[in-house]
């Protein structure tokens, strides 16, 4: 990476050639996706021309195809009338969205039921829909890829778990490894004979077998799957985690395990109302968590993170080319952003050079986020003025970003936020803060009062080195503010008060420097 912070890379660097208008991108623009499972049928339309998908539609029908099934070996009627009434809805919403022909996947109840084949058949008369039932391998494929789409390059074990069935993938460097399907879905013990001593021992030997197949050398758990989330939204609840987005969430596998302990305690109608989470689902918790206590027995993950992206999303990114695969899922989403909403698209690239010089040594991950923040400093301009900043962390903490950590989250948000206004005290999202630590806390206050003033300068290319231009020396506590002539009428009295108040961020000095750069011109 150079001193402007564009990577060597040429186009694939984080400000290479923007690749949502190529036509490779342009035709995932709308791409309509229909998962199966057996527990819900869901259509989801991604836009997923800029490589972070936005979910343009996104509708899930709790059928239950597979209740039963351990018993009967056949699909649940009343959950193939819903199933199939659902189908004949998405359908209908996709000619009327213009879509092209849906992607359709079934999983575990439809490969293993009797009638399957039959009810594949009449979903195909009804609707025309062209139904893909994937094997386990597939599946685990699928939903691994899924992850790739939001940790591009990740390392580590995931673990989808659906209605009737468990998968697992290693991911290593972005590369797919061993894969391995159980009969571990929750819906296989809510009828399971025997009571929780028998569910303990099937679960214990399913486990045991995937160890074999899979290996227990220690790494990263991506957890993906309604299940695994409403467990993650009860440890959030049992914490009083304040940032309710499940992407992307940590625990500590000590944390997880505290948290199925309070599960197994808990009065479950009450926690459910408490977290949100609808009554078919919070009927599988307890034989989700049962899994989920052995899988970390065994397994011993180094951390536990929670992927909203699964199946649908893998199908997503089995279509992407690969030079939009490798592109980084946040800056490609914020630069869709910018190019859609900002008054003056492609500023974000110059402020991001002009805002640089006050973060030395900073690494590569902070950068990214400091782009990040460049590039979104103008997409909110619509709202109200009075309800600016918040709008602007409101937006950073809680969208379908990917490649974003909760406390990189917070971070944008903050910056955002003092873009438009110089005191973060006294807003509603202050629990928030508790995520970032002092001085990070003020890393993120440095760089969004940066941006409120480089925004002042908007209409001189400050990306020449005779524009505007700081140079920061942090152990004289010293600004410069470097001005040529052409951009000097840019900076007034509402400018130098922008400044001040960067300067007072930094415990510094400020120096608004002549065009000759020998003498102040003004001393803040």
């Amino acid at each position: 990476m150079d001193g402007n912070g564009d990577s060597s890379q040429g186009d694939s660097g984080l400000f290479g050639r923007p690749l949502f208008e190529d036509p490779r991108a342009r035709r995932l623009s709308k791409v309509g996706v229909v998962d199966i499972g057996s527990n819900s049928v869901r259509l989801v339309v991604f836009d997923g021309a800029a490589r972070s998908p936005a979910y343009f539609y996104n509708e899930k029908i709790m059928c239950g195809l597979g209740a039963g099934m351990s018993e009967t070996g056949r699909l649940n009627p009343e959950g193939k009338a819903r199933a199939l009434a659902a189908l004949q809805r998405f359908q209908t919403l996709a000619q009327g969205m213009e879509l092209p022909p849906l992607t359709a996947v079934a999983t575990a109840a439809m490969r293993e039921a009797e009638d399957g084949p039959a009810f594949r058949a009449e979903i195909e008369k009804l609707t025309g829909l062209k139904i893909w039932v994937i094997d386990g391998d597939e599946e685990a494929r699928l939903s691994a890829q899924g992850v790739l789409l939001g940790w591009p390059g990740a390392n580590g074990l995931v673990s989808d778990i659906g209605g009737s069935s468990m998968e697992l993938a290693e991911i290593r460097g972005g590369q797919i490894g061993k894969r391995a399907t159980s009969a571990l879905g929750p819906l296989k013990f809510k009828d399971m004979e025997g009571g929780r001593k028998a569910r303990e021992k099937y679960i214990a030997k399913a486990i045991e077998g995937l160890a074999e197949r899979m290996g227990t050398e220690p790494a990263p758990l991506f957890l993906v799957g309604g299940s695994w989330r409403a467990i993650a939204r009860i440890d959030m609840e049992r914490l009083g985690y304040p940032l309710h987005v499940l992407h992307e969430y940590r625990m500590t596998v000590e944390s997880a395990e505290e948290t199925l302990k309070f599960i197994h305690d808990a009065d479950l109608d009450a926690l459910r109302a408490a977290c949100g989470i609808s009554s078919a689902r919070m009927s599988l918790v307890p034989y989700a968590a049962e899994v989920l206590a052995e899988l970390l027995k065994v397994f011993k993950p180094t951390g536990i993170a929670i992927s909203s992206y699964g199946i649908r999303e893998g199908l997503l990114y089995e279509q992407m080319p690969q030079m939009l695969r490798d592109r980084d899922p946040l800056i490609e989403a914020c630069r869709f952003a910018e190019a859609k909403d900002a008054r003056l698209p492609g500023f974000g690239k110059k402020l991001f050079r002009f805002v640089l010089p006050l973060f030395p040594g900073a690494t590569d991950a902070t950068l990214r986020i400091v782009k990040a923040a460049c590039l979104l400093h103008d997409v909110s301009w619509r709202a109200h003025p009075d309800y600016r900043a918040e709008t602007c962390f409101d937006n950073a903490t809680r969208a379908n970003l990917g490649g974003l950590d909760h406390p990189e989250r917070v971070y944008l948000g903050l910056a955002l936020l003092h873009r438009y206004r110089n005191k973060r005290e006294g807003t509603r999202f202050e629990d928030f803060y508790t995520l970032l630590d002092k001085e990070r806390t003020q890393e993120a206050e440095i760089l969004g009062k940066a941006m409120r003033f480089g925004s002042m300068l908007w209409m001189s290319d400050i990306s020449k080195e005779d524009g505007a231009q700081f140079d920061w020396d942090p152990e004289e506590g010293r600004l410069r503010l470097h001005l040529t002539e052409e951009a000097a009428p840019l900076y007034g009295e509402v400018a130098e008060a922008r400044l001040m108040s960067l300067a007072k961020a930094l415990s510094a000095k400020a120096l608004v420097v002549d065009v000759d750069g020998e003498e102040p011109r003004a001393l803040i």
